[in-house]
């Protein structure tokens, strides 16, 4: 199975969030539910982090135990971020019934100020690499992060259009 980044986001949403190796068992059981096939680890990975890098996923980390998500600190969750559209690929529907892992809810206000910083961060490396197209899908994003998110990128946004002229 070779699953979209909004597949990704479908399932990591059906949870409220999972950690890698739980999105890689889940994506293994809907694998196998829909056609009996499988996931090849690097694809997966490497599909998350092209995830990760678009904002469909975003790395959360709790930050103090115990979580009332019950994950550990230093144990991050990907969850839907602001560019996905969460697609529950084939298969994946009952997955909530077969892995043992509670429903999460990730604070909403710590999630923003995460998305913020990987944000703030991707936003520097485009302006110190000159990646005009890559600073051109930032100002987009901008607009979907707050939207999703209690956060205001104005400033961010500001910098980036001043890099573009």
């Amino acid at each position: 199975m070779d699953a979209t980044a909004d597949e990704l986001a479908g399932v990591v949403d059906l949870f409220g969030g999972l950690t890698r190796s739980e999105l890689e068992r889940a994506l293994e059981e809907a694998a196998f539910r829909a056609d009996g096939g499988d996931v090849d680890s690097d694809v997966l990975e490497s599909g998350i982090d092209g995830a990760l890098d678009s904002f469909a996923l975003v790395a959360y980390d709790p930050l103090e135990p115990p979580t009332p998500d019950g994950t550990e600190p230093g144990e991050p969750l990907l969850v839907a971020g602001p560019t996905a559209f969460p697609t529950v690929p084939d298969g994946a529907e009952d997955v909530p019934h077969i892995l043992d892992v509670e429903p999460r809810r990730p604070d909403r206000e710590t999630l923003g100020e995460t998305v913020r910083g990987e944000f703030v961060a991707a936003a520097d490396a485009a302006v110190d690499d000159g990646d005009d197209d890559r600073i051109e899908t930032l100002l987009d994003v901008s607009y979907d992060i707050e939207t999703w998110a209690p956060v205001d990128l104005a400033d961010e946004r500001a910098r980036l259009e001043g890099a573009l002229e």
